[in-house]
């Protein structure tokens, strides 16, 4: 099965993908996009390593996200993504048009070739105000894009408010 959890900062969409990783019988390999380049950034990784299971194999991979999940998918493992929004990020700022473009294709060519369990987290950045800044709209639009054409691809979308999980799409939690 293949799952997109999307919600805002805070959501508890990350509580709930670990959750359901956690549960679902699978080895679990937990694949880090962000680059803690600040010191807030690096509390937010600390946070997040004291929360999951120290046994969960770590990958930390920043751009190369379509060949890390076709290097590590296996029937028997799950893999859990945190977070898509991140990895936008990092290829955004990388202002590379052909590394951001070719990354966001092999995703979406791989995704539904995988084997496993594969659980992608994402920020829903869409619903607040318009964003001014050209790059932050840029921002905004691709992770729209991204989470539409993955949504498709997905057997189960899951938005996450307050801690409070809504499936839009595949079974119910």
């Amino acid at each position: 099965m293949h799952e997109l959890i999307l919600g805002g900062a805070r959501s508890g969409k990350s509580r709930l993908a670990e959750r359901l990783a956690q549960d679902c019988g699978l080895a679990v390999t937990y694949i880090a996009t962000s680059e803690p380049l600040d010191d807030e950034m690096s509390q937010r990784v600390a946070q997040h390593r004291l929360r999951r299971p120290a046994h969960w194999p770590l990958i930390e991979e920043p751009l190369q996200l379509a060949k890390v999940l076709q290097e590590n998918a296996a029937p028997d493992r799950c893999l859990l993504v945190d977070c898509l929004t991140l990895w936008l990020s990092n290829l955004l700022m990388a202002e590379d048009e052909v590394l951001l473009q070719q990354q966001i294709d092999a995703l979406l060519t791989c995704i539904d070739t995988l084997p496993g369990r594969i659980i992608l987290v994402s920020n829903e950045t869409g619903l607040g105000v318009i964003p001014m800044g050209e790059l932050t709209r840029r921002y905004v639009d691709q992770a729209g894009w991204l989470h539409q054409a993955l949504a498709e691809r997905c057997q189960r979308v899951v938005f996450t408010v307050a801690g409070l999980p809504m499936v839009l799409k595949g079974a119910a939690l």
